[in-house]
C-alpha cells in the first residue's frame, strides 16, 4: 500500500461528491458512498444509470470530472490502475485465448516479477480455491462458460487485490449457471475476506449476494442499505418499482407521525410506514409488495379493501390474483401460494389485507 497505514476501521472505498460528465451528459451526478472492508457491495440499476462508470473510476479506467475517491484512506485520483491495489473483472472476461488456464492466472504475477516457484504455488492454491484443480493445462477454448468465469476470478484474485471490482461478470451465463456462480462468488468472497464491488442490473442477483446494495438511477444514488432494507423499505418510488413487484396506490396524506402514517385513496384508507416526513394534504403512494397482499372471499365481517377479482394466473411458484378496487377500478396484484387460491374465482367479491408494516408511504 505504498506505506499507507490502514487501521481496522478504515473504509475500503470512499467516494465523495463524484461527478462524471461527457459534454452535456452527466453519467454521474454528485455521488457519495462508503464501502466497508470485507463487504460484498453491489451497485444496482438499469442500463445507463452510471454504475459501470462509477466502477471504472474507482478502478482507474476512467476519470472524474469532480469529486474524490479514496481506497483505504488514500486518494487515488490520478493514479493508474496498477497502483490502486484493485483488480477488475470485465463483463466479457478478456481472457488470453493463446494461453492455457495456468498461464492466464499466472500472467499478472509474472508481470510483477514474482519468482517462478512462488508463482506456481500461488496459482495452484488459487485454482484449488475456485475448484479448477486438474485444469491448469487446459486451453481456454476447451472450457465451459462457468469454467472461464472461474479462470477470470482466479486471475484477478491471485494478485491479492484489496478491492475486487466486478462489472456484470455473470451476464453472459445461462440462468442455472448464473445461479451456481452467484453461490460460488459469495463463497469466495467470504473465504478470502476481500472487498467486492459488484455491478449488476439484476435485482435478484444483488439481493442474493450482497451485504449492502446501492440503487442508482440516471447517474444518481437513490438508496443504500441491506437487501432487506432496500426491498422492504424503499425510500423512493423508483426503488419500489425497480426492486421486485410493488403495487403503488395513489392517495393523499391524512397523517404522518412517529414513522407511521395514513393516506386516503380511492380504494379506501391505507396505513403504513412513512419513508420520510410528509405533511397532511401531500400527494403520496402506498407501496405494497405483491407477495404481501392476502386475498380472501368477502363476508359481512371482512376487513381490508373491498374489490372484485378480474384475473387469476398461474405463475409457477405462485398464483397471481388481480383485483379491481375502489371507484376507479384500480387493480391490485397479489402473488399467493396456489393452495390459498383454490377457493377464489374471477368475478368474485373479495377483501384485500396486508400487515401494516408491509405498506410504505412514499412521496408521489
Amino acid at each position: 500500500m505504498s506505506g499507507v497505514q490502514v487501521s481496522a476501521g478504515t473504509p475500503a472505498v470512499e467516494v465523495e461528491h463524484l461527478s462524471r460528465r461527457y459534454d452535456a451528459v452527466a453519467a454521474l451526478d454528485d455521488v457519495s458512498l462508503l464501502v466497508r472492508r470485507g463487504e460484498f457491495f453491489s451497485l444496482l440499476g438499469p442500463s445507463g444509470c452510471g454504475k459501470t462508470t462509477l466502477l471504472r473510476i474507482i478502478g482507474g479506467f476512467d476519470h472524474a470530472s469532480e469529486g474524490e475517491v479514496r481506497i483505504h484512506g488514500k486518494s487515488v485520483l490520478g493514479e493508474p490502475p496498477y497502483l490502486r491495489r484493485t483488480n477488475m473483472i470485465f463483463q466479457h472476461l478478456a481472457l488470453f485465448p493463446h494461453m492455457n488456464v495456468f498461464e492466464n492466472v499466472s500472467f499478472g504475477l509474472e508481470m510483477k516479477g514474482v519468482p517462478k516457484a512462488e508463482r506456481r504455488t500461488r496459482v495452484e492454491q488459487m485454482l484449488a480455491l475456485v475448484r479448477l484443480e486438474g485444469l491448469a493445462g487446459r486451453a481456454i477454448d476447451q472450457l465451459s462458460g462457468g469454467q472461464r468465469q472461474r479462470v477470470a476470478l482466479a486471475r484477478a484474485l491471485v494478485n491479492e487485490p484489496d478491492v475486487l471490482l466486478l462489472d456484470e461478470p455473470l451476464g453472459a451465463l445461462d440462468l442455472q449457471l448464473r445461479l451456481r456462480m452467484q453461490v460460488e462468488l459469495r463463497r469466495l468472497q467470504k473465504t478470502l475476506g476481500s472487498t467486492f464491488i459488484f455491478v449488476t442490473h439484476d435485482q435478484g442477483e444483488a439481493i442474493t449476494m450482497s451485504d449492502r446494495i446501492a440503487v442508482m438511477n440516471q447517474g444518481r444514488l437513490v438508496q443504500v442499505g441491506s437487501p432487506a432494507e432496500v426491498y422492504e423499505t424503499p425510500s423512493h418510488r423508483f426503488v419500489a418499482e425497480f426492486m421486485g413487484h410493488a403495487n403503488l396506490i395513489a392517495g393523499t396524506v391524512q397523517s404522518c407521525a412517529d414513522g407511521y402514517g395514513v393516506i386516503d385513496a380511492a380504494a379506501g384508507r391505507i396505513e403504513g410506514r412513512c419513508a420520510k416526513p410528509m405533511a397532511p394534504g401531500t400527494k403520496a403512494l402506498a407501496s405494497v409488495r405483491y407477495e404481501k397482499v392476502e386475498v380472501a372471499p368477502a363476508g359481512p365481517a371482512a376487513a381490508g379493501l373491498a374489490g372484485r377479482i378480474v384475473d387469476i394466473r398461474y405463475m409457477g411458484a405462485s398464483v397471481r390474483v388481480e383485483t379491481a378496487v375502489g371507484s376507479d377500478g384500480f387493480v391490485i396484484h397479489s402473488d399467493m401460494p396456489g393452495a390459498r387460491t383454490s377457493a377464489l374465482a374471477v368475478g368474485q367479491p373479495v377483501a384485500l389485507t396486508w400487515p401494516r408494516d408491509s405498506a410504505v408511504l412514499l412521496e408521489h
